[in-house]
């Protein structure tokens, strides 16, 4: 029997949480929200706009504070490339503030897999300057996505998971070493919450890496409105 598309991906996702996973890893619950508006700004001109606050420490403290706004242009209804810019504040005591700087290329391709279903990739070539260091950091980051209606008609509540691998691609003065840099694995729900605006929450997986010490796993409940218009 010839396996659903998203189906037969879950194998190669389930490999990939697995793989960089070690005996000694340090664990935290976190809690991380975000709020998305996206939409069109003139023909094929699109745009989106993050703000995502971070709480960490069995989620008793603002960890991360990140704004992200993006300007996209619309090759075709399935593929979107992206120029972005992300200021992105850590919070690593109680008077002392990391700030970073990102730029952001980004090509976004969905392919329908039926009435029901939807996959989904996404590349973000990232170039990051950080203020405790002067060398600039570049990242790659691929996500798959994949979702699927709960209900034959298609429409309603819909099962959802991605997993997003991160790659440092050179070593920086500020600590960025090239190689593995981090795995985020998500499975939740799609609830849509009025137009085409919807609302996905659940448990969000992630695996850090982080040389000369232990590795870190973050268990995050997750919250993000994406408002479209």
């Amino acid at each position: 029997m010839t396996r659903p598309p998203l189906l037969a991906a879950a194998p190669a996702v389930l490999l990939l949480v697995a793989a960089p996973a070690s005996a000694q890893t340090e664990h935290d619950a976190q809690g991380w929200a975000n709020l998305t508006a996206m939409g069109p700004v003139a023909g094929r001109l699109v745009y989106f706009a993050e703000v995502q606050p971070r709480v960490a420490d069995d989620a008793s403290r603002l960890d991360q504070l990140l704004l992200r706004p993006a300007i996209g242009w619309k090759l075709s209804d399935r593929v979107t490339l992206y120029q972005g810019y992300a200021r992105v504040l850590t919070y690593v005591g109680d008077r002392d503030t990391r700030r970073e700087h990102r730029s952001f290329q980004q090509v976004t391709w969905t392919v329908p897999q039926g009435r029901r279903a939807e996959l989904q990739s996404r590349t973000r070539l990232e170039q990051r300057w950080r203020d405790d260091g002067r060398d600039m950091g570049l990242r790659l980051r691929e996500m798959i996505r994949g979702e699927i209606a709960l209900s034959p008609s298609g429409l309603g509540v819909r099962a959802l998971g991605h997993a997003e691998l991160f790659v440092a691609l050179r070593d920086t003065d500020w600590g960025n070493r090239a190689g593995f840099d981090q795995l985020r694995s998500f499975a939740g729900l799609e609830v849509p919450v009025g137009g085409r605006s919807t609302l996905e929450a659940g448990y969000l997986n992630q695996l850090l890496d982080r040389p000369g010490a232990a590795a870190r796993m973050n268990h995050v409940a997750s919250v993000a409105l994406f408002v479209r218009h």
